[in-house]
């Protein structure tokens, strides 16, 4: 066994209804613009050529539902985008559509907590989105519904509340692009593998939070979200 310097952090599991055993998240790819009322909202247009992605840390952006969040540094415009979560359960590459839905292990709840003023910089000086999107905390997770036990997906409804006031509300039938088709066109440019899920975009009604809010949220089906946030360390 390799002795290494420091003592290397562990990966983070999500819960699965009904069962003992967790999904240790490995990597996480994100879906930019996947409804089209959203885009609007952020002054972009859909791309209907093919799905485009982003990246966040497993190790440092994995929160579970029910944590409670820090305000995060270098923002001040920190918003929430309420998310279907598709998890990866078998090894799939250069996949056709019937391939990529047989490869879906499960599907969750998430949020994409975003320091927006951070994602603007990117997109003003044609910089990447990391500061904006790859924030510690940023990606917080519910527990995940076997695919098989979730029913089917196009007519669901995703939602999301602050302190209980509806802020989020459509359907999963106003995605651009199906997990399916999505996990097939990721699956040209990576070797997609039990351990990755996919974060599939969010509908229209982003905005921020403050320290005190409570973001409730939740998919038709699947285990609901729950989020706090706290106010700034330090």
């Amino acid at each position: 066994m390799t002795e290494t310097l420091f003592k290397t952090p562990e990966f983070h599991t999500i819960p699965v209804s009904g069962e003992k055993a967790e999904y240790p998240v490995v990597r996480i790819f994100c879906v930019g613009r996947n409804y089209e009322a959203h885009a609007a909202e952020m002054g972009g247009t859909v791309d209907r050529e093919a799905p485009w992605y982003f990246t966040k840390s497993a190790i440092s952006a994995v929160t579970l539902t029910g944590a409670t969040l820090p305000y995060p540094p270098g923002t001040q415009n920190f918003h929430f985008e309420m998310e279907l979560v598709v998890a990866i359960g078998a090894p799939v590459f250069k996949a056709d559509l019937a391939t990529a839905e047989q490869a879906i292990y499960g599907y969750g709840c998430g949020l994409d907590m975003t320091r927006r003023d951070r994602q603007q910089d990117g997109k003003d000086n044609r910089r990447p989105w990391d500061l904006g999107k790859d924030v510690e905390g940023s990606a917080v997770l519910g527990a995940l519904t076997r695919a098989g036990q979730s029913g089917a997906l196009a007519g669901k409804r995703i939602h999301l509340e602050v302190n209980g006031e509806v802020k989020q509300d459509a359907t999963l039938a106003e995605m651009v692009w199906s997990p399916a088709e999505v996990i097939s066109h990721l699956s040209h440019y990576y070797h997609l593998r039990p351990g990755d899920i996919i974060m599939t975009g969010t509908p229209a009604g982003v905005g921020a939070v403050v320290a005190g809010d409570v973001i409730t949220g939740g998919i038709d089906g699947l285990a609901p979200i729950r989020l706090t946030i706290a106010a700034a360390e330090g």
